[in-house]
């Protein structure tokens, strides 16, 4: 056999193929693994042959993550960050200091609050005019589904007291009417769209700076889970398009692009022909993303039964359903017969049961197709939708880091949505069970982007760091290997690179190095691991 051109040996490897789980050493050649094995891997060493000495630390395939959005999270970066805390004079003395930083910028417009950081969730227009009353101010909170405003950025918008919710939101509003300052879902859009657009330069750079840190996770492919306009934000498909034909992107990304829930069937023409083209390189758009609900927090995610309130008793509100159920069964056949993918949101268990009910629809009127449609979020499913899954061939989007007790989820939610219904939350182990399959995102800049810190949450069921002893919900725990899994080769699946998430020959060589085998180690210790090194087809894009 020719002589390899990158050998890493003196493991552990774990391949997660079933056909050889452990092995010792990888060899590679051009972009793609050529063997797999133990010391007579060592033959195919020559002396052009880059070796690395493992020296103990695992290797594995490279993580994907199923629902992440790059372009926005490496923007995020660059404007007034407020993640990393929940204190309220925290966040107001960074938007003063960001403020005062960039007198030049017509609007201030960042992210990352935390909704518990303000009774009820809801933050107030006065308190960001303590610190920036001269300019508006437009702050997307943790979870991008709601957005902090102050009194100069609703006025410049025209909403008053007057102002109507729109169908796909709502203005939280003061006493006598007036809005507050926290705009729910579409509200947020009335608005962002006034913000000054990003250019297609400050795009490409958010992307970049993304890969940057998406690599140095051990990331090496993804799904782009919104691919369009929204809540104000120009549409990122062209920092894709142009990294892709300039070779700057070395991660494999599938795009995911955007539905409009305000239009029908007659934008999946213009769908096909975004689809062909903004593909090229490594990057596809055969993905289209329908939001069909919102979140629970905010009480928007869409729930087969009302929520209650802070009293316990049943409200009328059960949600909101984004797309009509009826018409996203048509919807979603029409897809599933243009060979796209469909990645729902669905968060409530009306939504996840709706979003099912339409791949059913497509697999009755076209057949087996392979598209591979899934469902993200899935924080709430209902016991009796669990088998569909498997029986339909929906892949379960999990974004793991979420399954665990924290403020947001006890003082936010649980009290909301009742004892039985709050036990339906997040159930790996009985969707696992049941025979799905499990792919594995962060939805970063929603959440940290970090997959050791997701797998130790599904594992866990708690909080990296916390020192919080409860367990949330520990029967629906996944065992590491499985969660490795669902991050590596089920997120390739779902993202359409058959060839990758698993170490075998002939697969593309997408790697990751981690600083300890995190298998032998304590379960509780898994986020302290560390990656050290990253190949995408064989070409290091990341090391420590």
């Amino acid at each position: 056999m020719p002589k390899a051109d990158l050998v890493l040996t003196g493991g552990p490897v774990l391949t997660l193929d079933p056909a050889r789980t452990r092995a010792t050493s990888v060899a590679v050649t051009g972009e793609r693994i050529t063997a797999v094995g133990h010391d007579e891997v060592r033959e195919l060493i020559g002396p052009g042959t880059e070796v690395v000495d493992l020296r103990g630390k695992l290797l594995l395939p490279g993580f994907q993550d199923a629902h992440v959005h790059a372009v926005y999270g490496g923007s995020e970066l660059a404007e007034c960050d407020l993640t990393g805390t929940v204190g309220v004079a925290e966040y107001l003395e960074r938007v003063r200091a960001y403020a005062r930083a960039h007198p030049d910028h017509e609007w201030i417009t960042g992210g990352g609050w935390s909704l518990e950081s303000f009774a009820g969730g809801l933050p107030t227009r006065q308190l960001l005019d303590s610190v920036v009353p001269d300019r508006p101010v437009l702050l997307s909170n943790r979870d991008h589904h709601g957005a902090w405003a102050n009194t100069r950025a609703l006025e410049r918008a025209g909403i008053t007291a007057a102002t109507p919710d729109p169908a796909d939101g709502r203005i939280e509003r003061e006493a006598d009417g007036t809005p507050s300052g926290m705009l729910q879902e579409g509200a947020a859009t009335l608005v962002g769209r006034l913000v000054p657009p990003a250019t297609p330069a400050d795009r490409l750079a958010g992307l970049l700076r993304a890969q940057r840190l998406l690599h140095s996770l051990g990331i090496t492919g993804w799904q782009d889970a919104l691919l369009g306009e929204f809540g104000g934000r120009a549409d990122p498909s062209d920092a894709y398009a142009t990294a892709a034909r300039d070779g700057s992107l070395t991660a494999r990304v599938t795009g995911a692009l955007w539905w409009d829930r305000e239009r029908g069937a007659e934008q999946i023409p213009e769908l096909e022909a975004r689809r062909a083209e903004l593909s090229h390189g490594r990057f596809r758009a055969r993905s289209v993303k329908i939001m069909q609900d919102g979140i629970a927090e905010n009480f928007t995610a869409a729930m087969t039964a009302p929520y209650l309130d802070g009293c316990g008793c049943v409200t009328a509100n059960a949600g909101l359903s984004f797309v009509d159920p009826e018409a996203l069964r048509g919807h979603v056949t029409a897809l599933d017969a243009r060979g796209f993918q469909v990645h729902f949101h669905a968060l409530g268990d009306r939504a996840v049961r709706e979003a099912l009910d339409a791949v059913e629809a497509a697999l009755e009127a076209n057949g087996p197709r392979g598209n591979r449609h899934h469902l993200a979020h899935l924080q709430v499913v209902h016991p009796d939708d669990l088998a569909r899954f498997a029986r339909l061939g929906a892949v379960a989007n999990i974004q793991p880091l979420w399954a665990a007790h924290e403020p947001q989820m006890d003082e936010l939610t649980i009290p909301f949505l009742g004892p039985e219904r709050a036990a339906w939350q997040y159930p790996f182990g009985d969707l696992l069970r049941a025979g799905a399959t499990l792919a594995a995102g962060s939805d970063w800049p929603v959440s940290s982007p970090d997959p050791l810190e997701g797998l130790h949450v599904a594992v866990n069921r708690r909080a990296p760091d916390t020192e919080d002893e409860r367990v949330f919900l520990p029967e629906q725990r996944l065992d590491l290997t499985t969660a490795l899994a669902a991050y590596t080769a089920g997120s390739a699946h779902v993202n359409g690179h058959d060839d990758a998430g698993s170490l075998r020959p002939g697969n593309l060589a997408d790697l990751v190095v981690l600083d300890r085998d995190v298998l032998t180690g304590p379960p509780e210790e898994i986020a302290q691991a560390r990656v050290e090194r990253t190949y995408v087809g064989g070409a290091l894009v990341h090391a420590v």
